[in-house]
């Protein structure tokens, strides 16, 4: 549950972990989503240069107006970065996402992350880009909530490390 402009908006959240050989059932998290993280490893080229393949995938298979968010993840450690800010930065600013580094180690900017996306996505219900009344598009309007949003999946290239989780989700 996070508040969002006063309102308690509560957040489902499923980690993809990123894994080729869960690909095709991967894309079947991005029907119903209303918001993704795309997570690299800024220690790692290969993680960001598969991003591209990660976006069309979520891309063909979601809602034009899902808020996509890009994550440069392991910020903490800066002597063995391997993928400049500045590339996530333009990379983000070419396709249109959102982006922000993170440390899960450390903490810093994960919870910023997830709430970032759902102030986004929340902003897009309140310009009507989502119909609330059409769960297809990963919103529900809760019985005792305003809005109850479904943000998923959280691809990344280095599963529950890339944003602290280890239970599996998130």
């Amino acid at each position: 549950m996070v508040n969002i402009d006063g309102k308690q908006i509560k957040l489902q959240i499923w980690d993809t972990a990123g894994q080729e050989s869960f690909r095709s059932i991967t894309r079947s998290y991005y029907r119903g989503a209303a918001g993704a993280l795309l997570v690299y490893d800024i220690t790692r080229r290969e993680t960001f240069n598969h991003l591209t393949s990660w976006l069309e995938d979520a891309r063909q298979h979601s809602s034009s107006n899902m808020v996509i968010m890009l994550i440069g993840n392991k910020s903490d450690l800066e002597s063995r970065r391997d993928v400049k800010r500045e590339e996530g930065e333009a990379f983000a600013q070419e396709h249109g996402l959102i982006f922000m580094e993170t440390s899960a180690k450390t903490a810093s900017n994960v919870e910023e992350a997830f709430i970032n996306t759902a102030k986004e996505i929340y902003r897009k219900i309140q310009q009507g880009l989502f119909d609330v009344h059409n769960e297809a598009n990963g919103i529900k309007i809760g019985p005792q909530q305003p809005i109850s949003t479904s943000v998923g999946p959280c691809t990344s290239q280095q599963n529950s490390r890339d944003l602290g989780y280890n239970s599996g989700c998130c």
